[in-house]
């Protein structure tokens, strides 16, 4: 059997303009790319910690470390998800370990993994949290593009999807408010988000308080983010929510992605695509569930200043599958 030695890499990139969210900015994305080499072949997968799940670039590496010896000595997924837990380090392992026998067999992940043949698919293009009139301008930009999304938690929340549907008629927008509204707002702010024809508010309360969006009229299709981590979060949410966001920093990989992808399509949850703001290395394996969802957001190179080499092709608010040389 071939040795497989595993490299743990660090790596900043700078995100152009910087991108808020309700629980601050942003300025530069910090990965860690898992790299197995084994006969000859390479795989990789790429993680962002987040710190939101009391996750750094410090806490990811050593989670890693713990188990590098089981890696090398040739774990494969399955166990993987019995010795890390989710999350961004799993994901990075797990990602790595398809990629590796994408690479050993000749055989794409896709077919591996029993998924749909990959194709292109809209995307949305992410509006981070700033002043109404900012917001406008950056939505006038990408007015022509199929769909945006637009992250909202500020004070001046009305005026922002305001003046982003003046700045852009005929997109579809979706808005992401990452738990920055009191059950109070949302009610209030549910029928001007009907007038402006918004699509779906993303994580509108504090992950903990799901119950209270059981009983509320839902005009527009409420999604649960911070509030779904894996397949076993799908039961508790189905009667509060109408979509959920599949990360894989969450999940812990695309294995997980897949179970979960599939336990909420019983449940009748629409899938909503999510990425954090990283590389087209972290866009590749999430991008061969798109044929799955009824919502992709997976724009994070869009928003960075440079990307990896052999790049995800993005055009007009389409992206391709990945490349080979890329990923899978």
């Amino acid at each position: 059997m071939a040795h497989r030695t595993l490299m743990i890499s660090t790596e900043s990139w700078p995100i152009r303009g910087g991108f808020a969210i309700a629980r601050g900015k942003k300025t530069v994305s910090e990965t860690v790319t898992v790299t197995l080499l084994e006969g000859g072949a390479r795989g990789r997968g790429e993680c962002l910690p987040y710190s939101r799940y009391g996750e750094s670039i410090e806490s990811v590496i050593g989670q890693i470390q713990t188990i590098r010896e089981e890696i090398e000595a040739g774990m494969g997924r399955a166990d993987l998800q019995k010795f890390l837990k989710p999350g961004a380090a799993r994901n990075a392992v797990d990602c790595a370990l398809w990629d590796l026998e994408a690479k050993q067999t000749g055989k794409p992940v896709w077919r591996l993994a029993g998924l749909p043949s990959p194709r292109p698919c809209p995307t949305s293009l992410t509006i981070g949290l700033d002043t109404p009139k900012a917001m406008a301008r950056a939505a006038k930009a990408a007015a022509d593009l199929p769909l945006l999304k637009i992250k909202l938690g500020g004070l001046a929340d009305e005026d922002c999807i305001t003046e982003v549907r003046k700045a852009a008629p005929k997109a579809r927008l979706v808005i992401d408010a990452n738990e920055g509204w009191t059950l109070e707002k949302l009610h209030k702010i549910m029928p001007h988000l009907v007038r402006e024809k918004v699509e779906l508010v993303e994580q509108p309360l504090p992950a903990g308080q799901d119950s209270a969006l059981k009983d509320i009229n839902r005009p527009i299709k409420v999604c649960a983010d911070e509030s779904a981590h894996t397949t076993a979060d799908i039961a508790g949410l189905k009667d509060h929510y109408d979509a959920v966001n599949i990360k894989l920093d969450k999940t812990g990989g695309l294995t997980e992605a897949i179970r979960m992808t599939q336990a909420a399509e019983r449940a009748g949850l629409d899938i909503f695509l999510g990425c954090m703001v990283a590389t087209s290395l972290s866009m590749a394996p999430a991008q061969l569930l798109s044929p799955l969802a009824t919502y992709v957001d997976l724009d994070g190179p869009l928003l960075l200043e440079t990307d990896r080499k052999q790049p995800i092709q993005y055009r007009q608010g389409w992206m391709d599958p990945p490349a080979p040389a890329l990923w899978g």
